[in-house]
């Protein structure tokens, strides 16, 4: 399983999202630092969720890297996040 199937499997399981887009961007930093060979490095999530509703925007940001865990997290140099409720 690649990771962009990775972290949509973990924000399915932890928020039951209405909205979620995992994009993978890491063309776009091609010879950027973090670029990865073969892609999986950069991302772009859109998603949104009534479990956001209380939360401000940095516990928002937090919940999603929770989400993910340290394991995933330490795999993935850029993570760009637009999150809605």
């Amino acid at each position: 399983m690649g990771r962009a199937d990775q972290i949509r499997d973990s924000l399915e399981r932890a928020f039951q999202p209405t909205q979620l887009e995992v994009l993978d961007e890491s063309e776009r930093h091609r010879h950027h630092a973090g670029y990865q060979e073969g892609g999986e490095s950069h991302f772009r999530v859109k998603i949104a969720a009534p479990a956001f509703a209380p939360m401000s925007r940095v516990a928002r940001e937090r919940a999603v890297h929770k989400a993910l865990g340290p394991d995933l997290m330490g795999r993935i140099h850029a993570l760009a996040l637009e999150i809605a409720v």
